[in-house]
């Protein structure tokens, strides 16, 4: 992992944030600088909460400026586990909010001009010929849900657009695009601390005494509020322990390449893509074209041995015509999943909130949970009781057991993907 991370090496947004000096009074705390933090803090500082965003490491240093950069409506579990969670009202209510959520990213980057290379288009490539079925399931799906319904891409249609011989066909899908996760990140916090929301870095929160004014303790320093919002993510660990059950740390990983003259041709439109295996390749060009290349996971969250040099096989059979690529890139970091897939939002009293589990499709819907915190604050809370109501459960075995119950349950589907 020492190539080092491409989304670092490329940030154009300078968003300064200090660690805290002194103790403070404020109405709104947010624990975590990810977009769902730094969404919070922009929609709250806008209605005029005092509001100040704590964040352990830099902001957007988690999942939020480290991730595969695909913006995505729906949810991690899918829509057919959705209504069966929610039943098919609550479902397809849930799936609109999550193309708003599509929405307002693409809107928030034009409102504050965020440099962070933003594109539609999104192509989920099938490998087999189930697969294939499931592409035109997926297709009836989306036309129940009065989305807009890309062509099922095959033979010489699939490869002026995807040029890979791996693949059999490929779904398009007009709502998805991608972005530079970090820059977005960034940008979004500059505007919240431009509308006045206080962002501070390198301030590890280490407990929280709730009560009408809660005490958020932060080493030498403490904040006092009268509202706490807890979006740390995977990076929350043990902090609020009413909720750490409910989510698991997975490792995910990235590898760019060098700059390719080729590398245009591989996917002229410019889309994201992603296959249909339960253990995912997904891939993109850059703006400076390099191939993007993410996959593998790690439960333990430790890094796979020789991580840049199978990721780039993986990627090279993808791609053969990338045969002498070279890494220049490979970072990773943990995304928050919970056992079913599904967002986990809610309230561990009346003025402690939480939104997490995101579970791998959070470059839109974070920011939109923001929103959606910042509403209930003020007491319009329907949107987010609509989240809060999905139901969940901890992990099997607590702590020392969850990974080894989870590596069982996920062997199945390794397996899976392999037929």
């Amino acid at each position: 992992m020492s190539f080092g991370n491409y989304y670092q090496a490329t940030q154009q947004v300078v968003m300064p944030a200090q660690r805290l000096a002194g103790d403070m009074n404020v109405d709104v705390a947010i624990i975590g600088g990810g977009i769902t933090g730094v969404s919070a803090a922009l929609h709250l500082a806008e209605r005029g909460y005092k509001v100040a965003v704590l964040e352990a490491e830099h902001i957007g240093w988690g999942a939020s400026g480290r991730n595969g950069g695909q913006v995505l409506p729906g949810f991690g579990a899918g829509m057919a586990k959705m209504k069966q969670l929610v039943g098919a009202a609550g479902a397809k209510n849930l799936w609109d909010m999550s193309v708003e959520a599509v929405d307002l990213l693409y809107a928030q980057i034009q409102r504050f001009g965020i440099a962070c290379d933003p594109e539609r288009g999104y192509l989920h490539a099938a490998i087999k010929p189930r697969q294939v079925r499931e592409l035109h399931e997926a297709q009836a799906e989306l036309a129940q849900l009065g989305a807009p319904v890309g062509q099922i891409l095959q033979g010489n249609d699939l490869r002026a657009r995807l040029a890979s011989p791996k693949y059999l066909a490929a779904l398009e899908d007009n709502i998805s695009g991608h972005i530079h996760p970090l820059n977005y990140t960034l940008g979004l916090a500059k505007a919240a601390q431009n509308a006045g929301a206080m962002l501070f870095s390198q301030t590890k929160v280490t407990k929280v005494t709730p009560g009408k004014t809660i005490s958020i303790a932060t080493g030498q320093h403490s904040v006092s509020a009268s509202f706490l919002l807890a979006s740390g993510g995977a990076y929350l660990g043990d902090l609020m322990a009413p909720i750490a059950g409910y989510i698991m740390p997975v490792g995910t990983y990235i590898i760019a390449t060098e700059q390719r003259a080729d590398v245009q041709a591989l996917i002229p439109r410019h889309e994201a893509v992603a296959d249909l295996n339960f253990v995912l390749d997904y891939f993109r060009r850059s703006a400076d074209d390099r191939m993007l290349f993410g996959g593998r996971v790690s439960y333990s969250t430790l890094p796979p041995l020789s991580l840049a040099a199978s990721m780039l096989r993986r990627c090279q059979q993808v791609f053969p015509q990338l045969h002498n690529a070279r890494v220049e890139y490979c970072w990773g970091g943990n995304v928050d999943i919970t056992q079913n897939r599904a967002p986990h939002f809610g309230k561990l009293a009346d003025n402690i909130l939480f939104a997490h589990g995101f579970s791998g499709h959070g470059v839109a819907l974070t920011g939109l949970a923001g929103k959606l915190v910042a509403e209930a604050i003020a007491g319009q809370a329907e949107r987010f009781d609509v989240f809060a109501k999905i139901p969940h459960a901890r992990f099997p075995g607590g702590r020392r057991l969850r990974v080894p119950a989870l590596l069982l349950a996920t062997s199945y589907f390794r397996l899976r993907d392999m037929l």
